[in-house]
């Protein structure tokens, strides 16, 4: 018999990210629109630092929106508001960070983690246990690494190791860099918000230019396959 060719590898997915949220009130009423118009798996809600009982109430006010339109709905750091504000999980910076929201995040929540400057941090994360690791992120001093580094990160791990990787872009020029090498997320934010033709057509753009660098890098490779 002949061998079944492999089934064919998933498009990467958007993961959505917040600017810092104030007031909810004019994100909640955007949102459904956007979650309708591109395959966004992920939103991470960034909450304004104020008190939790305001922060809860503002991450519940854009819990249906995203939740309703089957994406998660994960917060920026604070692991421990996760059960109450009713979201899917939380991103957590550095492995300190995964290790002490781990009780709160466990089994039930998802728990993503970025701020990993080494290898061996990434591969100390996913023995972890951590959900998906996060590559090319700024740091506190907004540095990040290059765009060829950060695609090197995605390909290293998109080849050893079974966790999903998410790349972090800046623009739509590197979600097609990262989408080829291998991302199966990639994280898009301020440069979506910020698009002179309105978050939909950015976030439409994203999606297509994730699409064709997919197809263009992994679509024919594996028709060749079997």
């Amino acid at each position: 018999m002949a061998n079944k060719p492999a089934p064919p590898r998933p498009a990467p997915r958007l993961y959505l990210a917040t600017s810092e949220v104030d007031d909810p009130s004019q994100l909640a009423s955007q949102l459904p629109e956007l979650l309708a118009a591109a395959d966004v798996a992920a939103v991470l809600v960034r909450l304004k630092q104020t008190d939790q009982r305001t922060m809860i109430t503002r991450a519940k006010a854009l819990a249906p929106a995203i939740q309703n339109a089957g994406a998660a709905l994960l917060l920026d750091g604070h692991a421990e508001l996760v059960a109450r504000a009713g979201a899917d999980g939380a991103h957590l910076n550095g492995l300190a960070a995964l290790e002490d929201a781990w009780p709160s995040l466990k089994p039930d929540r998802i728990a993503g983690v970025g701020g990993l400057a080494t290898r061996h941090d990434s591969m100390t994360a996913g023995e972890a246990g951590a959900d998906y690791v996060l590559f090319g992120e700024p740091d506190a001093r907004g540095q990040r690494p290059s765009v060829e580094a950060i695609a090197e990160r995605l390909q290293w791990w998109d080849e050893l190791f079974e966790p999903p990787c998410v790349g972090f872009a800046a623009s739509r020029e590197e979600a097609f860099e990262f989408a080829s090498a291998g991302a199966d997320f990639v994280l898009v934010g301020d440069f979506i918000w910020a698009d002179p033709r309105g978050a939909k057509a950015a976030l439409i753009d994203a999606g297509e230019v994730i699409r064709q660098a997919h197809e263009a890098a992994f679509g024919r490779a594996k028709a060749g396959h079997g």
